[in-house]
């Protein structure tokens, strides 16, 4: 039976590559896989899921208004598709995740989703938030802290290193770096107005 799957991280935790080498694996086996990521993460170019460790692959651009079970309904009707992947899965809208879990539903089609829970304040991203509603398996991979704790945060660095507590939620571009809770601060950089007791 085929499922949701969302695969969830802090920054530079190794989504990417292990998403391409799950394709591979389908590939290796003659079986058809769709890959997608979103259209406005063009760092790898327009259309390219890139990892840290130099792998790489072409993949379907997609932007918020696409259909994407419409799609996938296509492309399976012209050749039989083993499965969906999508990179950066944070940045799908509400609409796109409730149209994955019609892949899953409708086609039997299995929908691995790879991306970040939160932004660089602490928030959930639209994508995320229903992948964690949605999805039958959650599967955190893991990563460390520069503290050695187990990093779930992701702040966002300027261009001098400096850490970022404004900005809009989404801004391709910026380094960001994981962190554990503790240290990353979550009522500095939360936009929740509390103010702690002395």
């Amino acid at each position: 039976m085929a499922k949701l799957y969302f695969y969830y991280s802090a920054m530079n935790a190794g989504k990417s590559t292990s998403l391409l080498q799950s394709a591979h694996n389908y590939r290796e086996r003659g079986m058809r896989a769709i890959l997608m990521t979103p259209a406005m993460d063009d760092r790898a170019g327009v259309g390219r899921i890139s990892s840290r460790i130099g792998l790489d692959s072409d993949a379907m651009p997609f932007a918020a208004d696409n259909d994407l079970y419409r799609h996938v309904r296509q492309e399976h009707q012209r050749d039989p598709v083993a499965c969906v992947f999508v990179d950066e899965a944070q940045f799908l809208t509400r609409m796109q995740v409730l149209q994955l879990t019609l892949i899953v539903d409708r086609l039997d089609i299995p929908v691995l989703c790879y991306g970040l829970r939160t932004d660089f304040r602490g928030e959930p991203f639209e994508g995320s938030q229903y992948l964690l509603a949605w999805a039958e398996e959650l599967t955190e991979i893991k990563t460390i802290c520069r503290s050695g704790r187990k990093a779930t945060m992701n702040a966002r660095l300027n261009a001098e290193g400096e850490r970022v507590f404004e900005g809009d939620q989404v801004e391709i571009g910026h380094n960001y770096e994981a962190m554990s809770r503790r240290d990353f601060d979550l009522p500095r950089a939360s936009p929740i107005p509390y103010v702690e007791p002395e």
